[in-house]
């Protein structure tokens, strides 16, 4: 039998790191977007939000250089969890449970934006340039 799950998409808020109680083992928890191959009778592409939990060093990887939007690739499998709400009424929820995640994107573009605009030394000074002072 195979339960094999590969998604590509972006993170829709910042990863959840936790350690569970019992024997301390990482966690994390967050959510894809993963738009549909296809378009809806607008035109629109329409978007799953897919739920994905990792454990161990890759939970601690995802927790430490993610966040939201970030673009990844998830393999791992379905997993069917089944609970009772606090009503009483049992709900099951998906999931997946990563084996590997791939970290598509070096940096965000916001990121990348905020490091090119740092101060250099020297950027404070004004410095005044004449015509005489251009070399063409």
């Amino acid at each position: 039998m195979l339960n094999r799950v590969v998604l590509i998409g972006r993170l829709t808020r910042d990863p959840e790191l936790r350690y569970t109680p019992s024997s301390g083992v990482a966690v994390v928890n967050f959510t894809l977007a993963v738009d549909r191959p296809y378009t809806n009778q607008q035109g629109e592409r329409e978007t799953d939000f897919i739920r994905v939990v990792a454990w161990r060093k890759q939970a601690e990887s995802c927790a430490a250089y993610l966040n939201k939007g970030s673009l990844v690739a998830v393999d791992g499998r379905l997993q069917i969890n089944s609970f009772e709400d606090r009503e009483g009424i049992k709900r099951q929820i998906a999931e997946i449970v990563a084996e590997s995640v791939k970290f598509l994107e070096t940096r965000r573009k916001s990121e990348k934006e905020e490091d090119e605009s740092t101060d250099f030394p020297g950027d404070d000074m004004d410095m005044v340039v004449g015509e005489d002072d251009v070399p063409f």
